[in-house]
């Protein structure tokens, strides 16, 4: 088994960093877990969409 981490600061980004990697690597995935990240700085929000998923 293996992870793999996807971080990107929008939710589109990370779609397509994730269908890239299924198209590349075509990996038997076992699951995904999702999370999204919101904080602000300098009165500005910044968001972080991360996904893990454990695939062989």
């Amino acid at each position: 088994m293996k992870v793999k981490v996807f971080d990107e600061g929008h939710e589109e980004d990370l779609e397509n960093a994730i269908n890239a990697f299924i198209k590349e690597e075509e990996p038997e995935i076992f699951d995904i877990k999702f999370s999204v990240g919101a904080s602000v700085f300098a009165e500005e929000q910044v968001f972080c969409f991360s996904a893990l998923i454990v695939y062989r």
